[in-house]
């Protein structure tokens, strides 16, 4: 659950969730809504996938990113459950 939170405290990685919302996109298509370096953008996607947030997959010479809500439903479950 840690990993969870610490990749949903950056602001670029809760966009990068809410750009996942609308459908699969690849590392590139999610680097361009962004002003940073590949290399950047590259460790925000990592945290993510160490979270089990989004999942890769390679899909051509492109790696695709997806959202895994399973992840997400999860930890809300979890804090609804802290409020009881």
């Amino acid at each position: 659950m840690n990993l969870i939170f610490k990749a949903l405290n950056d602001p670029t990685r809760r966009r990068i969730l809410e750009l996942l919302r609308g459908g699969d996109l690849s590392a590139g298509d999610i680097s361009d809504h962004f002003d940073a370096t590949k290399p950047t953008m590259s460790h925000h996607l990592d945290l993510l996938r160490q979270a089990g947030l989004v999942e890769s997959y390679r899909k051509g010479q492109f790696i695709m990113y997806t959202l895994n809500t399973s992840v997400l439903n999860e930890a809300v479950s979890w804090l609804i459950g802290l409020n009881k």
